[in-house]
């Protein structure tokens, strides 16, 4: 092995930049050529290849968002794309490459293990959903940004004795949902693996208010069935025997951003350094993942088309806790 490249695709996630970082200055630990691909696998396409030394990479750790940028790429998706990124790769004599992404961007890691390249996976997903992995590079990040906004909430809810929705972003994964729900103490969480019907949520809210509670907060991710615009239609229709007022706050892509957290960078650096380690030992066409806190690899294939919903036994806790 003498040169590999690394790039990060779909979605941004907090914490890709410290696992660019760490594949970056693991790979020159080893005396091969590093080189960052410029939006993901779009740049591959374009030979947006560029070499980075370890100072490139320093100074990143704690940014959110990708110094390498992302884009979506269809092009991609075609024999012909992919024919004309690995020529790209071939021409510089680039002998590997790191991708950092969720589900489809590890599909991608996939069809390039198919077609003989050497390719390792790294998981980045705020919606921890990918399988090989128990956590996702910045799922603790969105988590912990989504509870600061309801513990926000909670204060003005409490003080005006109204109730709030909380969309977040989840649109197959309820995981940041049903986390920070938890951790934010919310009466009710509607996720796309456990649906809760409008009225339901209306009953639920009624006994909370019966019961004396000052204030009640329902926390649904975006992808939820029965979201907030079925909640609000019956509110509008039963306002006055819910009790509560009831206000409606969307995160939306807000629960990307900041900084990463500790565990996020954490997690980044040690799976960026195994995928090179992973590399060296002639393991590839694989994901690097966190399982039972240990590092282990998964094949590619055995992840592609899959998805790792949240756990709904979570919700019942959450409904219990609630009361």
């Amino acid at each position: 092995m003498k040169r590999v490249a690394v790039l990060t695709s779909g979605g941004d996630a907090p914490g890709m930049n410290a696992a660019i970082r760490a594949v970056t200055r693991a790979a020159l630990a080893k005396d091969w050529e590093v080189f960052g691909v410029r939006n993901g696998y779009a740049g591959l396409l374009a030979d947006a290849l560029d070499p980075l030394a370890a100072r490139d990479v320093g100074g990143i750790i704690q940014r959110g968002g990708t110094v390498l940028g992302s884009a979506r790429c269809r092009e991609f998706a075609e024999p012909a794309g992919r024919a004309k990124a690995l020529a790209h790769l071939a021409a510089r004599n680039v002998d590997a490459l790191v991708v950092i992404g969720g589900n489809g961007s590890q599909s991608g890691s996939a069809s390039l293990a198919r077609e003989g390249f050497t390719v390792v996976g790294v998981p980045s997903t705020i919606d921890n959903d990918l399988y090989g992995t128990d956590v996702s590079i910045g799922a603790d990040t969105a988590i912990n940004v989504t509870l600061e906004a309801i513990d926000r909430l909670r204060t003005t809810a409490s003080s005006h004795h109204r109730a709030f929705v909380v969309e977040t972003m989840g649109r197959n994964c309820g995981y940041i949902a049903l986390m920070a729900g938890i951790g934010g103490g919310a009466e009710v969480i509607a996720i796309p693996e456990s649906e809760v019907e409008a009225s339901e949520v209306a009953e639920r809210l009624r006994a909370a208010y019966r019961r004396g509670k000052t204030h009640a907060l329902v926390v649904v991710a975006e992808g939820a069935k029965h979201g907030v615009h079925d909640l609000l239609t019956l509110y509008g229709e039963q306002r006055a025997s819910i009790g509560f007022d009831l206000r409606l706050t969307r995160l939306g892509h807000v629960v990307r951003g900041g900084v990463p957290s500790a565990a996020d960078r954490l997690l980044a650096t040690r799976l960026g350094a195994a995928a090179v380690d992973s590399l060296a030992a002639g393991r590839h066409g694989v994901l690097v993942g966190m399982q039972r806190g240990e590092i282990n690899v998964t094949s590619l294939s055995e992840i592609t088309g899959r998805m790792r919903p949240a756990d709904t036994a979570l919700v019942e806790l959450a409904r219990v806790l609630a009361k």
